[in-house]
């Protein structure tokens, strides 16, 4: 799961403060997102699974007709 920093400040002085403060262990450098880490950890599980499962399930033909239709949006594009 990703870590939110806090805002880096746009001023030089401020922004080097800053920097000094995170290394020093008076801030931490991350601000908290609302979300539960063990059920972040178990959608992207079940999302490392979805797409194997999906391409198991399909038959060679669905499988050619899916890859022709992607090509053709992918190429198309001009």
């Amino acid at each position: 799961m990703a870590q939110k920093r806090i805002p880096r400040p746009r001023d030089p002085i401020a922004l080097a403060k800053l920097v000094g403060d995170i290394a020093t262990g008076q801030v931490e450098d991350r601000v908290e997102d609302g979300k539960d880490p063990a059920a972040s950890e178990l959608g992207r599980s079940g999302g490392l699974k979805g797409g194997k499962a999906r391409a198991e399930r399909l038959t060679p033909t669905q499988r050619a007709e899916i890859a022709r239709a992607a090509a053709a949006r992918r190429w198309g594009k001009k």
